[in-house]
């Protein structure tokens, strides 16, 4: 009997990974420690469970590095992409999902292939050469027993940040005498597309008395074990900043980030132009539940209350969810990954997803798509080429292993800064047709990839 890959972990990257692999032929065996054991982040043992956003960003494939992100991911036919399209919900220009029915859907396909089985329970090391091939795609949240098997193995002192979680509001909560739908600049195609979003507007005498309540609310503390192990500053991503530590950085930070007044005309006050507005968008296919938008938080869930209901709209708000604070464990992979994304002193180990340093859901599941092909290459005896680095998904695998400077890297998102630069033709290029340049010559080369390197081509492919 062929031996089976192993993934280690369930989430976006993991589960990617094992439906690449299963599609070569090859069995897998998805190691998943919930429900055995929790996080103080994830509420069920689903696989692919979303714990902060329910959006995987913009949709847009020919002016937007993550939505060029998404065509790759449907080209090369991944699990993650078919299910956020299958599970969709109006979000402007924006792909953002029901996230129960989008976990539940990537749960039942893996259950139900033949050539993969799930086993609940931790692994609590780095599993040995005797494995085969591993992939560990154990995310954000990666347990502290096996989070002190990879610095033990590698050597690395500092292997993590904090990330934070924005709130989900009961929509019926909402006081739609203030508040009203619209998508910035009244984006999307459609009239749900263009009324995505539900915007609460705000004066500047509410929005400073927002932001003193802000500076002035009490903090969460760290969970165990998560307390910052050096006096410098805790090392938040700049994509997923907590809004207190925004506000912090300057009183009118919100104002020009996720409060930003602009492409937005309230029609109770069509001749007053806001101060700031705080957007929330829609959670789940119902629309019984909305989350607001850019509000990652590490207050504590009472100040979060009081503070949240100075937003005209949210006085009498019932929250499904409250914002918190959590660890984000990542390697330093420039330093100890290989080409192929395989640890230097393991070979057989691989990593994907926010372990790797690539921060955001659909990041994630992109690199798991990219190990699980690997993976499955090496498994049959063939060497597997990465995607090139003109693509989404090789501008990132290049970045992690070898285009970032090792003694700074931080988490990053894909963006075309990535890429390598595209020539200039009859003159300087304006950006939306240098974007548009990145993009089509992406899905020109990806397409080429894509095709050679399909799972079921694998055995195709010379050893």
């Amino acid at each position: 009997m062929t031996q089976p890959v192993h993934i280690v972990g369930g989430g976006m990257a993991g589960a990617e990974a094992a439906w690449q692999v299963a599609r070569a032929g090859l069995p897998v065996v998805l190691h998943e420690m919930r429900p055995a054991r929790g996080t103080f982040a994830h509420k069920t043992g689903l696989l692919a469970e979303m714990v902060c956003s329910n959006s995987l960003r913009s949709d847009d494939d020919e002016n937007n590095a993550v939505g060029l992100l998404h065509w790759e991911m449907r080209a090369a036919g991944g699990l993650i992409i078919a299910a956020a399209d299958a599970n969709a919900l109006p979000a402007g220009g924006a792909l953002a999902v029901d996230r129960e029915r989008f976990a539940e859907a990537v749960t039942a396909r893996l259950r139900a292939h033949p050539l993969v089985t799930v086993e609940t329970g931790e692994v609590t090391s780095l599993p040995p050469p005797e494995w085969g091939e591993v992939i560990i795609a154990t995310g954000p949240l990666t347990s502290d027993a096996l989070g002190e098997a990879i610095r033990a193995e590698t050597g690395e002192a500092a292997l993590a940040f904090f990330d934070a979680i924005a709130p989900i509001v009961h929509f019926d909560s909402i006081d739609l005498s203030k508040a009203w739908f619209q998508s910035r600049y009244d984006k999307g195609e459609t009239q749900e597309d263009r009324t995505a979003y539900l915007n609460c507007p705000m004066d500047r005498d509410t929005y400073e008395a927002f932001i003193d309540a802000l500076l002035s609310a009490e903090k969460t503390e760290f969970h165990e074990g998560e307390a910052a192990s050096s006096p410098e500053p805790t090392p938040y991503f700049d994509g997923c900043l907590p809004i207190e530590v925004m506000a912090e950085r300057g009183r009118e930070t919100l104002r020009h980030g996720p409060m930003k007044p602009v492409g937005l005309t309230n029609p109770h006050q069509p001749d007053v132009k806001p101060h700031a507005v705080v957007q929330l968008r829609r959670d789940n296919r119902l629309g019984t539940l909305y989350n607001i938008v850019g509000f990652q938080t590490k207050m504590k869930y009472g100040a979060q209350t009081d503070v949240f209901r100075i937003i005209p709209g949210l006085e009498n708000a019932l929250f499904a969810r409250l914002g918190g604070i959590h660890r984000n464990t990542f390697l330093n992979s420039p330093r100890l990954l290989d080409g192929q994304m395989c640890l230097r002193t393991q070979p057989h180990v691989r990593f994907a997803g926010q372990i790797t340093g690539v921060e955001g859901y659909v990041e994630s599941a992109a690199m798991g798509l990219v190990a699980g092909r690997l993976a499955a290459a090496r498994a049959l005896g063939r060497e597997m080429p990465p995607p090139p680095p003109e693509t989404a998904m090789g501008a990132l695998l290049a970045h992690i292993t070898g285009g970032a400077e090792a003694a700074t890297f931080q988490p990053m998102n894909v963006n075309f800064g990535l890429f390598p630069p595209v020539e200039a033709r009859g003159g300087r290029r304006g950006r939306r047709e240098r974007y548009r340049a990145y993009t089509d010559r992406a899905k020109t080369v990806f397409g080429h990839w894509a095709e050679a390197t399909a799972p079921e081509a694998l055995a195709a492919l010379p050893a």
